[in-house]
């Protein structure tokens, strides 16, 4: 039999040895890949809140990202509101109340879906843990490190290595899960996407 030339031997074994490495890739792997790799993203998402009662609350919205600690959330659907960490400070503006609130990024985003999203560094603010697959996603587990806040758990569901799906576990006993539809990593956004100026005549609260 005719030997295989040392360089397609070579060849051979570098795939093989990615394969295994890939086989072998874990959903946090997954996380922190998404972490280190999509510098920026935007899709669009529905929101449903169940509350201890049983009462579901359903909103639907656009979300935008860019690293780091920066975002955009604009709930549309029933209520609008919009939702900005322009990298210093997080705005809250309620169109209807014509009211806006905003607070440091780092006390606003601490333990928050958020973080897990926008953060540089996931390990330092959350412990992450593999979970089973389910529904076609790839699920980690991020418990935050610190008791403070109101989010108990959190898990972060990739579809084909696109974020697809979270689900909050708070400490008010709701239960938040928030769909991604049409996730775009690394997209282009405009310049002022994470820019919130107070409309004019607007009640601002800032702390």
């Amino acid at each position: 039999m005719t030997a295989f030339p040392k360089s397609l031997r070579a060849v051979t074994v570098a795939a093989l040895s990615l394969a295994c490495i890939a086989a072998h890739a874990t959903a946090t792997d997954e996380l922190r890949d998404f972490v280190r790799n999509v510098k920026s993203g935007k899709s669009t998402f529905t929101q449903t809140v169940l509350s201890p009662n049983g009462k579901q609350k359903v909103s639907n919205g656009s979300f935008a990202f860019e690293r780091p600690n920066r975002f955009r959330f604009v709930y549309e659907k029933p209520y609008a509101q919009t939702v900005v960490g322009d990298g210093t400070k997080v705005w809250i503006y309620d169109p209807d109340l014509n009211q806006a609130s905003s607070r440091k990024t780092g006390d606003a985003l601490a333990n928050t879906p958020a973080a897990l999203i926008v953060s540089n560094d996931i390990d330092r603010v959350f412990t992450l843990a593999d979970q089973p697959s389910k529904d076609g996603l790839d699920w980690v587990l991020a418990t935050p490190k610190q008791a403070e806040g109101t989010v108990r758990a959190l898990k972060v569901g990739f579809r084909n290595h696109a974020l697809a799906q979270l689900e909050i576990d708070d400490s008010f006993g709701q239960k938040s899960m928030i769909v991604f539809s049409a996730f775009e990593a690394n997209a282009k956004l405009p310049a002022d996407t994470f820019v919130f100026v107070p409309p004019k005549g607007a009640d601002v609260a800032e702390q």
